[in-house]
Formats: structure tokens, sequence, C-alpha cells
């Protein structure tokens, strides 16, 4: 699965604001602040920005 640059530079957490950037050898983005840690699903190849989707890392 692979997220254009130019939509994960616009991508940011619901929860805190922060970037997002994708997880390795995995479909889901992950929230780059170390206060929040949360991580996105993607399903079928649309990120699910819901903070009841997202699981903690």
């Amino acid at each position: 699965m692979k997220i254009d640059d130019w939509l994960l530079d616009i991508l940011a957490c619901p929860a805190c604001k922060s970037p997002l950037n994708p997880v390795p050898e995995s479909d889901e983005l992950a929230c780059t602040s170390q206060t929040c840690g949360l991580v996105y699903p993607i399903r079928d190849d649309i990120p699910v920005l819901l903070v009841d989707e997202a699981r903690r890392a």
C-alpha cells in the first residue's frame, strides 16, 4: 500500500493534529506525537482517521 506524498503532507492526527507517518509492512498510519501515539487503519487504500477506530501504539 502506497499513499502519495502530497496526501501525507496534509494528513494530521485528528486527536492532536500532529503529522502521520505510514507504518512499514502494515496498512496503518501512526501519529508522530510522543504523547498521543494513536495508529489509524487504512482500509481499501483509504485512511480511516476516526479516533474510535484507532489503536494505541
